[in-house]
């Protein structure tokens, strides 16, 4: 539809008239940037074959690892010096293994997780409702709760301390009001930042629930993307795991020398170091791709829904974008995957040196401040990329340019992406979760025989809720990353596809010098 048939909603405060496409639009782009449905062209074969190659080496090597695993690992302990031979000879009496007992913790551990594991979707469902239809009272009614929460659990662990003979001498008095106070003045900073953020509330409640809105129209993809990373875990993740642990058997027992006497001790092959570095290159690099192929997956599902008319539903759009993700675009994945895992490895290495105050000087503060530097412009360039991607089919490079052209051509900004409703949904999840634990323990406490195992329980259980949530919570973030490059698309077509996507969106800041308080 375009904008004579239907004008753009205008807003006089924030919106900006379309622009003209550039004199060299036609010549950069010959045709207007839009949905490509299939069949795509393969994008980047060269990441894909070599991610493919390396795939491949790791589970060849790894299978190689299982056959020739040496049993005598597990028995090292059991190996003594044999002076005639001048070589390490097993014991003939091997003491038994000890019978392990079930605990009564586990008891009641297990079964909890398990409810807890079969009560999260609908919690995350109904969560999702409620964003949709009453976002604004949900996060108006949660907002106290991110500050009393916290000071209520604050306050308890300090006077159920007080109260425990064993807490009270294992942790002095000076300690725990040290920490009472460092964790107070914690939700002095989450209050500032709130009250600070405070006019951007309303503007984070109508994007949140247009993009829960947009979430439910393809409810599937709650579904199936949780079903797409058990898969990976399965097939890739546990398998390469296992590798790396026999991996480890392979070598043998040797003795060598200390201090006049000789010892029995494990030597691994030399090639099990190489493999280990190429295995955990290979978690890492498939570990971000496969968080990219979901982004990919969330981007070309939306868009397909965003750019279809409303008297119509889009068709197997799902579908669509799984086949798009793991056939022709995989290579455009793995590249974008490679990014993100090369950009956090760094990120990784550069932190433990700084703990461990590797690097210091004048040179250390430079190459810092060069990393940060770099790393930085590589997330900024890889932030609507892998989106870009899933809409138009393009490959990562062009995708990358392309992207930035659209946003700097439409005078929008990949900077002024709305942050404050990931923290706000952060903190409804932080909220649901603390409730739900809480209420896991008081139920525990009247009808289990539990006594200090309680707050392990109940702090398990907390985590595995956190985790679901969390996970919703990251596909609302692209589902909203994804809606912000459709409706990017649309002004630079002069189209409006959503109406009331527009009538959101376009109040975000348009420029640099319309930026608001970014936390």
């Amino acid at each position: 539809m375009s904008s004579s048939d239907q004008p753009e909603p205008s807003n006089s405060a924030t919106e900006q008239p379309l622009l003209a496409p550039s004199a060299s639009y036609s010549d950069q782009y010959p045709a207007p940037i839009s949905y490509t449905h299939s069949p795509r062209p393969i994008r980047d074969l060269p990441f894909l074959l070599l991610f493919l190659l390396l795939t491949l080496s790791t589970f060849a090597i790894g299978f190689l690892s299982l056959a020739r695993r040496n049993p005598d690992k597990t028995l090292v302990p059991h190996f003594t010096y044999n002076p005639s031979l001048s070589s390490c000879v097993l014991s003939r009496s091997l003491p038994s293994s000890p019978f392990l007992t079930s605990s009564t913790l586990l008891e009641f551990l297990i079964p909890t997780l398990l409810i807890t594991l079969l009560l999260s979707p609908p919690i995350t469902f109904s969560l999702l409702f409620l964003l949709r239809h009453f976002a604004k009272h949900l996060i108006y009614a949660s907002i106290p709760f991110f500050i009393l929460t916290p000071c209520f659990l604050n306050a308890y662990w300090f006077a159920a301390c007080l109260v425990s003979a064993g807490c009270h001498k294992a942790f002095p008095l000076t300690y725990r009001i040290v920490v009472l106070v460092f964790v107070f003045l914690l939700i002095g900073v989450i209050l500032w930042i709130i009250v600070s953020n405070w006019h951007r509330v309303e503007l984070t409640i109508q994007i949140v629930q247009a993009s829960a809105a947009a979430l439910a129209e393809n409810i599937s993809l709650l579904l199936v993307l949780p079903l797409l990373l058990l898969l990976y875990a399965l097939v890739y993740f546990t398998p390469v795991v296992v590798f790396l642990v026999f991996a480890t058997w392979n070598g043998k027992v040797v003795p060598r020398a200390h201090k006049g006497f000789y010892k029995c001790e494990w030597k691994e092959d030399r090639w099990v170091q190489w493999y280990f570095a190429l295995a955990v290159i290979m978690l890492l690099w498939s570990a971000a791709t496969m968080i990219e192929a979901q982004v990919y997956v969330i981007s070309g599902t939306v868009a397909q829904w965003y750019f279809t008319p409303e008297v119509s539903r889009p068709k197997r759009s799902l579908r669509s974008s799984l086949r798009n993700a793991l056939g022709p675009s995989f290579g455009t994945v793995s590249f974008s995957g490679m990014v993100l895992g090369a950009v956090r490895l760094v990120r990784i290495v550069l932190d433990a040196a700084k703990q461990e105050r590797e690097l210091r000087g004048c040179i250390a503060l430079i190459l810092k401040c060069c990393a940060d530097f770099l790393l930085s412009a590589f997330n900024f360039v890889n932030k609507f990329t892998i989106n870009f991607a899933a809409i138009t089919g393009e490959g990562y490079c062009s995708s990358a340019k392309m992207t930035y052209e659209l946003l700097k051509r439409n005078l929008l900004s990949a900077v002024f992406v709305e942050t404050v409703s990931t923290r706000l949904l952060a903190g409804i999840v932080f909220v649901i979760s603390s409730l739900y634990a809480i209420l896991v323990y008081v139920i525990l406490r009247a009808t289990s025989s539990l006594n200090t195992e309680l707050y392990l329980v109940a702090a398990l259980t907390w985590v595995l809720l956190m985790v679901v949530l969390c996970y919703f919570v990251h596909v609302l973030d692209n589902v909203i990353d994804a809606v912000y490059i459709c409706y990017a698309i649309d002004r630079d077509r002069g189209d409006v596809s959503k109406d009331h996507i527009h009538q959101v969106y376009v109040q975000l800041p348009k420029n640099r010098n319309q930026g608001s308080s970014l936390v």
